[in-house]
């Protein structure tokens, strides 16, 4: 490679990196878009593929139906999350130190979560699964929660306070964008009333998420968080977005199936109570932007 050929590809790096920099809403909700679309594109690839080892009836059959028809795209998306972030110098600071603290009551939204998941384990009907289904959906959780926890309490939250935008504003475009990417469940022919309550509960998760992320300190925790919360909910239901009639579970379930309310009720607590705002010069190295953000 020719000494003006290095030249070129180190300014193409540098003006890559001040793109994403700065930051922006718009920014954020392009990360969004394009990993949605790569990542139905990656569903449909997986279909065409290993479309044959999916269960048509009931996906959650065995261990290869779950990987094939849930988790191989999303281990697509997560990994191109993975290779986006060091492209922008971004891989140690989406894992490090948040750059502002939290308050003490987040821990009671982190405590609902991790309450509601343990009932839910222990409330789930183990002799109705196919053990290796039970590992395929743990490891699916932990993708899922990587992935979804990466784009928005990762990309998506850095952007915004790049931008200069407070953390309500930061919080509140957060989860907008998170349960956005969960109104695509109508186009796999999902209920229209089951998926309005999973946007609605999905911002309101992603409430709980964020102030998970201020409170820790660290993207690690909510990707934790997040990880266990879609596997209990699947093995005690049986189903996504929705119950089925073979499960039989425990005693506590009844209670365990309150979580979703709980989250939701929570969910008003950081409305209410979020302040703050990045020093953007201090944690970036930017400028202050020439009119507050609110």
């Amino acid at each position: 490679m020719s000494s003006e050929q290095r030249e070129h590809g180190a300014a193409a790096e540098s003006a890559w990196r001040r793109f994403w920099n700065r930051g922006g809403w718009w920014k954020a909700l392009l990360v969004a878009a394009v990993y949605w679309g790569l990542y139905q594109l990656a569903g449909v690839l997986v279909f065409l593929a290993f479309g044959g080892l999916i269960d048509k009836h009931d996906v959650f059959a065995n261990a290869a139906s779950v990987f094939f028809g849930i988790g191989a795209a999303i281990v697509v998306g997560g990994i191109l999350l993975v290779i986006f972030a060091p492209s922008l110098g971004w891989l140690k600071q989406l894992f490090g130190r948040q750059p502002i603290g939290g308050s003490w009551w987040m821990w009671i939204g982190v405590g609902i979560v991790v309450v509601f998941d343990i009932l839910r384990f222990a409330s789930a009907d183990y002799a109705a699964w196919d053990a290796g289904a039970v590992v395929a959906v743990l490891v699916t959780g932990l993708v899922i929660g990587f992935a979804e926890e990466v784009l928005t309490r990762g990309f998506a939250v850095n952007l915004l306070r790049r931008a200069g935008y407070g953390e309500r504003s930061v919080m509140l475009l957060s989860s907008l964008l998170f349960a956005a990417l969960h109104a695509g469940n109508a186009l796999s022919g999902q209920n229209l009333l089951a998926v309005g309550f999973t946007v609605v509960y999905t911002f309101a998760f992603g409430l709980v998420m964020y102030a998970a992320l201020r409170v820790t300190g660290n993207l690690i925790w909510p990707i934790l968080l997040h990880a266990s919360t879609d596997p209990s909910l699947f093995l005690l239901t049986g189903g996504v977005d929705a119950t089925s009639s073979a499960m039989h579970p425990g005693p506590l379930a009844g209670v365990a199936g309150l979580a979703n309310v709980v989250i939701m009720i929570f969910a008003l607590v950081p409305l209410v109570f979020v302040r703050g705002r990045v020093d953007r010069e201090a944690a970036y190295g930017l400028k202050p932007p020439a009119a507050p953000l609110a």
